[in-house]
């Protein structure tokens, strides 16, 4: 996608500079700032940190770190460390370990001599199945937008509600739930989207919110306790949110908050659709929320808040009092009943056993 008219991905390789480079998202929307990747340390912390998030991101990002590590030493043992390290970062988001699975696969049946140019070529791969991918989701997602569309007067808006960031920035390009979005805006249908802030790191409010801007898409920035509210009042005609695990029987791991959206929707009548890459499904757990590692990130999330200040520069304020404890999930599961659909690259189906079955044979497990 393009920032000031400029063409971006969220990750990609400088082959002059001969490293991976970042849009480095902690200092968004108040600093655009690229930073060079290197190291296995460089990786790691890009991830855990944050400097890089987003399930689809993550994946793309632990492949590029392979690659990088094979440059340096192809051996098993390096392989293996590399692989238990990254995956350590972030347990919630299954494309890590999608991502590093498939690095590994493609490395270890090769000599060593040959594994750096194959870790690069694959990770390479990687990024840009994850553009099509994310790009055919908005393909599809569009057609759910154009019928609802097609229902209300020439002219009038359809109003989306999005949670988190599930956007470019959470992908390699196009994003997962921003996909049809930005689909249905070059296709002129006119949307609005309603950002939730996304507590407590306010990735809506800080990127979703910057995302929209960029691409002229109006929108207005709500706080998380305002969605169901805009819905008992006609004002939200869709959700779409994005995941970062899905269940083999369509159970969906989101950032915290999914889960009480998906409630208001369901009790509202609103149709709840969440846009995936296939490489979040996770064929090995059929119970989201008894099964999927929930992440609990540090307390301090929740007690402070990060952005601009009077001088203009970019800090942390304090917003509870001295001694009280901040608790962080970062997740909740929203269960398949809350679900209307799951977007796909290959399409939309059911959030069920049977429709993640048709649409992916060839992935699903036994």
């Amino acid at each position: 996608m393009k920032v000031d008219g400029k063409h971006y991905r969220s990750i990609w390789f400088n082959e002059e500079a001969g490293c991976a480079q970042i849009i480095d998202q902690r200092w968004l929307p108040h600093e655009f700032r690229v930073v060079d990747l290197e190291t296995r340390e460089d990786f790691a912390a890009s991830i855990r940190d944050m400097w890089v998030r987003g399930a689809p991101l993550i994946g793309a990002t632990a492949a590029f770190a392979i690659s990088a590590e094979m440059k340096r030493d192809p051996s098993d043992a390096n392989l293996d460390e590399a692989w238990d390290e990254l995956h350590a970062t972030r347990p919630t988001a299954i494309n890590l370990r999608w991502a590093l699975n498939e690095m590994r696969n493609t490395l270890r049946p090769l000599p060593e001599a040959e594994r750096a140019e194959a870790a690069h070529k694959r990770a390479l791969e990687v990024n840009d199945e994850d553009v099509e991918t994310n790009r055919m989701i908005g393909v599809h997602g569009l057609e759910i937008i154009r019928k609802i569309a097609a229902k209300k007067k020439p002219g009038e808006v359809v109003n989306i509600l999005t949670h988190c960031n599930a956007g470019w920035l959470a992908t390699v390009d196009w994003g997962t739930a921003t996909s049809p979005m930005y689909h249905a805006q070059a296709a002129g249908i006119p949307i609005h989207i309603w950002v939730d802030e996304t507590r407590p790191r306010n990735q809506g409010a800080l990127l979703t919110s910057w995302e929209m801007n960029s691409h002229d898409i109006p929108h207005h920035l709500i706080v998380d306790n305002a969605g169901g509210h805009l819905m008992q009042h006609g004002q939200v005609d869709l959700v779409i949110v994005g995941t970062d695990r899905t269940t083999a029987h369509g159970d969906v791991c989101n950032k915290i908050g999914t889960y009480l959206k998906a409630l208001a929707a369901y009790d509202n009548n609103v149709p709840f659709y969440v846009a995936l890459p296939s490489p979040t499904i996770d064929w090995t757990v059929k119970d989201g929320v008894t099964e999927i590692p929930i992440e609990e990130r540090d307390g301090e999330e929740v007690t402070h808040v990060q952005g601009k200040l009077p001088d203009g520069s970019i800090g942390s304020v304090q917003i509870s009092p001295d001694g009280t404890p901040g608790g962080n999930p970062a997740f909740d599961v929203t269960p398949r009943r809350l679900i209307t659909g799951l977007i796909t690259e290959r399409g939309v189906c059911e959030p069920s056993p049977e429709g993640l079955a048709a649409m992916f044979p060839d992935r699903v497990l036994d």
